[in-house]
């Protein structure tokens, strides 16, 4: 069955859509378009295929554009299809016109893709039909043409890049995971960042919204208004009995389960049916997961931590100064003060790419002991020798992985293939993986 097109859309698809960016969320956006009869071109710099630029006499052969969430707001093409009279929609706001079921949008600094995963999960495991779509990198457009009945949860992963264009998105219920500096070389201050995933608070029902700890701390600082019906107490919590053994007994997931668990009250359903979901529940690769222990020493793999609050959650595992190798491309932030921040809870600091040096300089002063590695295997290996037993080499960078890398996951991939190689060289009884 194909989707139904929404009135106000029909006369827009008379021409071509103008998709800007390839990749996930272009595909979906133009298998969509061509499915309900419409037809799209797609422009990005990047993608061989398609068209490289986007001009004033572009715009004019355009009625719709669609675009992906690396499109600012201020980006001149947007800017170009605006002066031309075009509707320009995020593909999140695209997408949701052609979903018949309900969304549960989730958003947050840290946290969100795996709660995302975590109730599609739960929700399924319950019986309710349940699909994971948006930032969590399933196209949500694609998602619209699976063929989705009208029971079907949209479990919606909903990035700060996305929800600060909404114009059409509407969510059911929303979820809030936390706040803190991140992408501030995108949004000009906390205030712009806070505003971005208020934005999609605008876009659900009073009453139909929860958000954690941090973002009440923030929306204080920032003056901003948050309902107290609202707000979740995420943080600083007793150890909860019914977690035992399970990905959220300790933080940072801890609060993932808290907000999981306010959201699944409120729609009253079963709390037995979550808390079963919950031990049979998997976290995704490059969170916070043990790769093996050499010789009593652990290490770590959390290179999904690309801000400081994923980096101070992941600290909050060890009960002692762990070996941190850490940097990467900034995002923004005050980069010293997170260094300095770090004295007490990080025994040395094995420092990669191109914030080593920012990091040293707010590190050192502070009595952290700083090591500079060329390459994040010279790291391992410096991390290796600097361990005793019982210790733990973290990967935990706070930062992008664009400067090294060619993805988080790749970053993760190449820490745990040096660890593995660390391991081949240990004797069989002082390597588990």
């Amino acid at each position: 069955m194909l989707p139904v097109v929404p009135e106000f859309l029909r006369p827009l698809l008379d021409r071509p859509v103008a998709v800007f960016g390839g990749g996930v969320s272009g595909d979906g956006v133009c298998e969509l378009v061509r499915a309900v009869g419409g037809s799209a071109i797609v422009y990005d710099r990047k993608a061989g295929a398609a068209q490289a630029d986007f001009s004033a006499a572009d715009a004019v052969r355009h009625a719709l554009v669609v675009f992906s969430p690396g499109f600012a707001v201020e980006h001149p093409w947007l800017a170009a299809a605006r002066a031309a009279g075009c509707i320009c929609l995020g593909e999140l706001d695209f997408a949701a016109q052609f979903w018949p079921g309900r969304i549960l949008a989730i958003t947050g600094t840290n946290g969100k893709t795996t709660l995302t995963e975590f109730l599609t999960h739960a929700l399924q495991t319950a019986g309710c039909p349940a699909v994971a779509v948006g930032n969590v990198g399933y196209s949500f457009s694609r998602a619209a043409l699976d063929n989705p009945t009208a029971d079907t949860m949209a479990v919606c992963e909903v990035s700060s890049f996305q929800s600060e264009t909404f114009r059409r998105f509407r969510a059911d219920a929303t979820l809030w995971t936390n706040l803190d500096e991140d992408h501030l070389e995108r949004h000009p201050g906390m205030g712009a960042y806070f505003d971005a995933k208020h934005r999609l608070v605008e876009c659900t029902p009073s009453g139909r919204f929860w958000v954690g700890s941090s973002v009440t701390t923030w929306a204080r600082k920032l003056g901003r208004s948050i309902p107290e019906r609202a707000c979740v107490a995420t943080l600083g919590l007793d150890p909860d009995p019914r977690l035992a053994g399970t990905v959220f007994e300790t933080y940072p997931q801890r609060e993932n389960f808290v907000l999981a668990e306010a959201w699944w009250c409120a729609r009253g359903l079963d709390t037995a049916a979550l808390l079963s979901a919950a031990r049979t529940f998997r976290l995704g690769r490059h969170r916070l997961a043990r790769v093996a222990e050499i010789g009593g020493v652990g290490y770590w793999n959390d290179s999904k931590a690309t801000n400081f609050h994923a980096v101070n959650g992941a600290l909050l595992r060890f009960d002692r100064p762990v070996i941190l190798i850490a940097g990467g491309r900034a995002k923004g932030g005050d980069i010293r003060a997170f260094a300095a921040s770090l004295a007490g809870r990080v025994a040395h600091l094995l420092l990669i790419g191109e914030t080593t040096e920012e990091l040293a300089a707010g590190a050192e002063p502070a009595g952290v002991p700083c090591h500079r590695c060329a390459t994040l295997e010279d790291a391992v290996a410096l991390g290796a020798r600097l361990a005793k037993p019982g210790d733990h080499v973290l990967l935990s960078p706070a930062f992008a992985s664009f400067d090294m890398f060619r993805s988080y996951a790749d970053r993760g991939e190449r820490f745990e293939a040096a660890v593995q190689r660390l391991a081949a060289l240990a004797s069989p009884q002082a390597a588990t993986t």
